[in-house]
């Protein structure tokens, strides 16, 4: 690498993150971890009303932080972090489903949902904070890194766009699951839940139960997500501290969403074609950065830009999804009256 692309490489690593902020923020997060912890200490049934209420708290507070953020350090990195922190809430989106789909399979009881979808959390926090350290590490020794980054999400917005064109459906072979096959060679399992309890005590010999296999197998689609969110938010900021924020703050909330979105997940048919093309717009952008520090007449794209194109894609495709299944919500209605 030359001192010229050494330059470069820092700069694109730049990071306001101080240490005291890093332990401040990593503190916050625990802290909220902590309190997810107590409320689904005892299991139950999560009505609409709490689900709302803990989404309003986990939608205010990153606002609150990007606020914050604009304060102390101006509306560069607070446009990068609520640029990000959209991206990331869009595809935590696309978890959800598949949890939605991993709760079904397994016929979790709806009062062990909340705690299988809080470890889901604390899986993809943990993994996602390897990702984003091994990112950084990249940019900063790799003169092709965004290239790299930039080629992960195009490939990936390719399959979701083939897929959905194809109109094929996200589906869940547990018996085909290499991560539940695992488990099962290496301890039995229960028949039956056994509340929040991953292992019991049976004829006299220690086995699994079937919460500890749904957990495992949300861990694992975990690492699956954490290949694609953690380029696509280097797509929109070269900060790691920004990047961890952005993910953290777009995690937290989503024990709560997914109760108050259950319904609605159904009906977001057209949610894949939208993430396609804003995987792919970022995939562009990373591609256009590496070859504009090569080619310095090629434009780059603004973060203001993708905080645009991220707007107006969701907007879409959460109006024409709401449009495509207005039958079925007729139907619904008429059948509830």
């Amino acid at each position: 690498m030359s001192p010229t692309d050494s330059v470069h490489a820092a700069a694109s690593i730049s990071t306001i993150g101080s240490p005291w902020l890093w332990a401040a923020t990593i503190g916050g997060v625990l802290l909220l971890l902590g309190l997810d912890f107590l409320v689904t200490r005892k299991p139950h049934e999560v009505s609409m009303r709490e689900a709302i209420g803990w989404s309003v708290f986990y939608i205010a507070l990153p606002i609150v932080f990007g606020l914050v953020l604009w304060a102390g350090y101006g509306g560069a990195p607070a446009t990068e972090f609520f640029t990000g922190y959209l991206l990331e809430k869009s595809l935590s989106v696309d978890n959800l489903f598949i949890f939605m789909l991993l709760l079904s399979a397994f016929a979790v009881p709806a009062a062990l949902a909340q705690r299988v979808l809080l470890f889901g959390i604390v899986g993809a926090l943990v993994l996602r904070g390897i990702f984003i350290a091994l990112g950084a590490a990249a940019l900063a020794s790799l003169d092709w890194a965004f290239l790299l980054f930039g080629a992960i999400l195009l490939v990936t917005a390719a399959k979701l766009l083939v897929d959905a064109v194809r109109g094929q459906e996200q589906e869940v072979d547990i018996a085909s699951m290499r991560s539940v096959r695992l488990m099962r060679k290496l301890m039995p399992v229960t028949d039956d839940y056994h509340g929040t309890s991953m292992t019991v005590r049976e004829a006299g010999k220690r086995a699994l139960t079937p919460l500890a296999l749904v957990v495992t197998a949300v861990m694992a689609t975990d690492l699956v997500f954490a290949v694609d969110s953690v380029p696509a938010v280097y797509g929109v900021t070269g900060d790691p501290y920004l990047v961890f924020a952005t993910n953290a703050f777009a995690l937290l909330g989503l024990r709560a969403l997914y109760f108050v979105l259950q319904a609605a997940l159904s009906r977001l048919v057209h949610l894949a074609y939208g993430l396609g093309v804003i995987l792919a717009f970022i995939g562009v952008k990373l591609v256009l950065h590496w070859a504009h520090e090569i080619w310095t007449w090629l434009p780059e794209i603004p973060t203001l830009a993708s905080l645009g194109v991220i707007v107006v894609v969701l907007a879409v495709v959460t109006v024409t999804s709401l449009w495509a299944t207005r039958d079925a919500d007729s139907e619904t209605t008429a059948s509830a009256s």
